[in-house]
């Protein structure tokens, strides 16, 4: 099958077989979707076609496979949802993270991604320096001007928090 036949056989076919596997899901938008992938996958195919009897017939064969397919990982996912507990509620973010945020956006984008890198992260100077793509010094340079400039925007108790011990920087 050439393109051109594959392309007319699509438009003509396409309708028909979303019709009829929406009548076996009874949901048109995966009708659309399995169908779709089965005319993806014959697309592939589509010099083969040509010996095939039964174009159409291969590819809602397909698109039906796809359609079960997706019903059992269904069916699986909502067991494994029946069987696991809902999580306990999560409570939203203190005052302090709150704060330490608006303060963090206030930094330039370097030092709020080494601060974040290295005090949130957990990730040493080196670590940080290979992630960025920045030099080791330049590095403990902007933990430096970042801590500096959290240290005005936040009040005393937030600093320490994301202070951290400035030992890790001192080593070469």
């Amino acid at each position: 099958m050439t393109e051109a036949e594959f392309d007319a056989f699509y438009a003509s076919a396409f309708p028909r077989l979303v019709g009829q596997v929406y009548s076996f899901t009874g949901d048109h938008g995966q009708a659309q979707d399995v169908v779709q992938e089965a005319f993806v996958r014959a697309w592939d195919r589509r010099r083969d076609f040509l010996a095939t009897e039964a174009p159409e017939a291969w590819i809602r064969t397909v698109a039906m496979r796809l359609a079960v397919s997706h019903w059992r990982r269904t069916r699986r996912w909502l067991e494994l949802v029946r069987r696991t507990p809902p999580p306990g509620h999560a409570p939203g973010p203190g005052p302090e993270h709150v704060a330490l945020v608006a303060a963090l956006r206030q930094l330039p984008e370097p030092q709020r991604l080494a601060i974040v890198l290295h005090h949130l992260c957990d990730l040493s100077v080196e670590q940080v320096a290979s992630e960025t793509g920045a030099p080791t010094g330049t590095v403990k340079a902007r933990l430096s001007r970042g801590r500096a400039a959290l240290a005005k925007l936040l009040p005393a108790t937030e600093v320490g928090a994301a202070g951290g011990n400035g030992e890790q920087e001192q080593g070469g």
